[in-house]
């Protein structure tokens, strides 16, 4: 079997299945080629990568110690993304984050501290919160 990418005139994308790339020939010169989204019949392959054989590396090839730097590095991208854009609002935060979401404020991301039962409420209400990664460990605190 060979898979196509394929493309209509609309620039739908979607993929199709031959067993042979004279199959593919065929069925496109007797106009049996469909887009699935607006059924147009005018229908191309697209540029595709060929599938190579041969080893992929996997996560679990990575190791465990390169895998936790990997993973503390995102997470102290993450928190200094939110440190720079968001607004601090300390312990206000459970308030402000139901104002924003009552529309009771300006709408904006916030950053701030909360009692586990004030994120529960939050939680409850359906108002959308996320716990901020840890402040990364400074270097100097390393063993």
């Amino acid at each position: 079997m060979i898979r196509y990418a394929l493309i209509c005139d609309h620039d739908h994308d979607f993929e199709g299945w031959f067993g042979s790339s004279s199959d593919y020939d065929d069925q496109q010169g007797r106009g049996l080629l469909e887009c699935p989204v607006c059924a147009s019949k005018r229908v191309r392959k697209q540029i595709m990568a060929p599938a190579i054989a041969g080893t992929k590396r996997t996560m679990a090839e990575v190791p465990a110690a390169k895998m936790q730097a990997m993973m503390m590095e995102a997470a102290g991208r993450i928190r200094q993304h939110v440190e720079e854009n968001f607004d601090h609002v300390g312990d206000a935060f459970a308030s402000e984050a139901r104002a924003i979401h009552e529309g009771r404020a300006e709408d904006r991301g916030i950053y701030g501290q909360a009692t586990p039962k004030e994120v529960r409420e939050l939680v409850e209400d359906g108002v959308p919160v996320a716990p901020l990664p840890p402040e990364p460990p400074k270097k100097t605190e390393l063993n």
